[in-house]
């Protein structure tokens, strides 16, 4: 049973909707802070929006031009924060920005990133440099006539996993975390909420009851609360991507520059792959349901082309995902000119249940959004102690950014019957943790059962006990990215072993009888 999902009847000072970035992030905050939280996410950790980002820790270079002068400098000094809390699953990366004639000029790029290496306060990461693409070898992957370009840092993250960790420092530290559970109804009954829940596995219906509530369902948030006085307006705009085979090898991603005033990265990916993305579009229907359409399809891979020397085709696509931003409806003409910063509301009068319905926010900013959330809890609820979270590292993290390659050697010596790239994978998903999951493992076999792809049953054992994982997905798509490489996977077998390690953990018998 993972650490924290004791259950118990009894009034929690913070009922959390949402097990995406922004409602795991304020539920570790808070129970570091000795508040008792419970979350439920309708489905499993990080399966709407939260999976579905560029997978970029960033400042948001083009959010300069729309004045979000605040939301960028916040980013910036939020990347090398995140970066310090999970050097594994974040990790510095440099950008290429070609100049392009006739779209946006020289001296307004070098102002651009010269405010970007100012803003932030900027430590470890390294600064702007102009780089000549005739002459670098990464110009050779480009149509002819691209000269001037700019190189800038960012960082990379494993968006999903991101989730997954503050859920279980949230656990760690005492917070209840029960996924595949809907709120179906809540209402307040005087000073604290009574709150039903249905478990969509079983589904059996429970009560439960909460001093205070934390509606940050992210695309459903206005969904919760609909036709209420606690519904505030919600602007869903769509962003897709796509992924296709490597199409250079080098380390570097590029930031391109669209005719029509929007952008686009290419960031290598997983070692194997480069993700391209993405788009903004008006969505309106179920999240849920969000997939890439025909003509989204169409404007990637016109848009790389306008760059790339070796055309991409349909063809080349081996994997496409889809998600909806709930941002806060701030009257932009166009979907991408809407803000990305995050709006926190809170209701209730004195006597009443406060409720605090979270809007907008992007992975970057979620600590600083927690800890902004965590300023509305205890104004409500009452003080418990002050911000925690930027010096306390993440499960696996505990290590200096720059020792990630000396983690990926040392596992390798430790266990000379892994690949590179095994060791890569294991270090970067599971950090100082994936000593852990193999344990005395002196070769390949003590891992248990192979289902393809470097994954062995040592591992899968390792996702249902500590990270609430149930199904196939769970762990070919947000624990890892395994799921790019399926032909490889006997899934088959996968879910079978799943499905007899839960019956054998009692997992399922405890879901039943809540």
């Amino acid at each position: 049973m993972t650490p924290g999902n004791e259950h118990t009847t009894d009034p929690v000072d913070l009922f959390i909707i949402g097990g995406g970035i922004n409602g795991c992030g304020i539920a570790r905050d808070a129970a570091g802070r000795g508040f008792s939280v419970t979350l439920a996410e309708k489905d499993d950790l990080a399966s709407g929006t939260s999976s579905a980002s560029t997978k970029l820790i960033h400042g948001g270079l083009r959010y300069l031009e729309h004045y979000e002068f605040r939301l960028v400098r916040e980013s910036l000094i939020e990347r090398e924060v995140l970066w310090g809390m999970a050097p594994h699953i974040i990790q510095p990366m440099r950008f290429v920005l070609p100049h392009h004639k006739g779209l946006r000029p020289k001296w307004l790029l070098r102002l651009g990133l010269f405010l970007y290496d100012s803003l932030g306060g900027r430590k470890k990461l390294p600064p702007t440099a102009t780089r000549d693409l005739a002459t670098d070898p990464l110009g050779k992957v480009l149509r002819p006539g691209h000269g001037t370009a700019f190189e800038y840092s960012d960082c990379t993250v494993d968006d999903s996993r991101l989730v997954v960790l503050n859920a279980r420092d949230a656990a760690t530290r005492g917070a209840m975390i029960r996924t595949r559970t809907k709120v179906t109804s809540a209402q307040r009954e005087g000073a604290v909420w009574r709150i039903e829940l249905t478990d969509q596995i079983s589904g059996a219906e429970e009560t439960v009851f909460a001093r205070m509530l934390v509606n940050a369902a992210g695309p459903w948030v206005e969904q919760t609360f609909k036709g209420q006085p606690e519904a505030h307006a919600v602007r869903l705009v769509k962003g897709s991507h796509i992924v296709v085979r490597k199409l250079y090898d080098d380390p570097r991603s590029f930031f391109f520059q669209n005719a029509d005033g929007r952008i686009i990265f290419a960031i290598p990916y997983k070692r194997e792959f480069t993700l391209i993305g993405t788009t903004d579009a008006d969505f309106a229907g179920n999240p849920g349901d969000a997939e890439i359409s025909e003509g989204e399809t169409d404007y990637l891979i016109a848009a790389a082309n306008e760059y790339f020397a070796t055309p991409i085709v349909r063809g080349d696509i081996v994997w496409t995902y889809s998600g909806v931003r709930p941002l806060y409806d701030d009257g932009a003409s166009k979907a991408q000119e809407a803000t990305r910063d995050y709006v926190l509301k809170l209701t209730g009068e004195a006597g009443v249940a406060p409720l605090l319905t979270v809007i907008g926010g992007k992975i970057t900013t979620y600590r600083r959004l927690s800890e902004e959330a965590l300023g509305h809890v205890q104004t409500a609820l009452g003080a418990r102690g002050g911000d925690w979270t930027a010096g306390a590292g993440l499960p696996g993290g505990d290590f200096a950014v720059e020792q990630f390659g000396e983690k990926i050697a040392q596992l390798q010596r430790d266990y000379p019957f892994l690949s590179e790239s095994d060791s890569w994978r294991l270090v970067h998903s599971y950090g100082t943790e994936a000593w852990a999951i193999l344990g005395n493992a002196t070769d390949a076999e003590a891992l248990g059962r192979a289902f393809g792809a470097g994954l062995y049953a040592a591992e899968v054992d390792f996702l249902i006990e500590r990270e609430w994982v149930r199904t196939v997905e769970d762990v070919l798509w947000r624990r890892s990215k395994l799921g790019l490489h399926g032909e490889q996977i006997d899934s088959a077998a996968l879910d079978a072993y799943i499905a007899a390690a839960l019956d054998r953990s009692g997992t399922k018998a405890a879901i039943a009888q809540r």
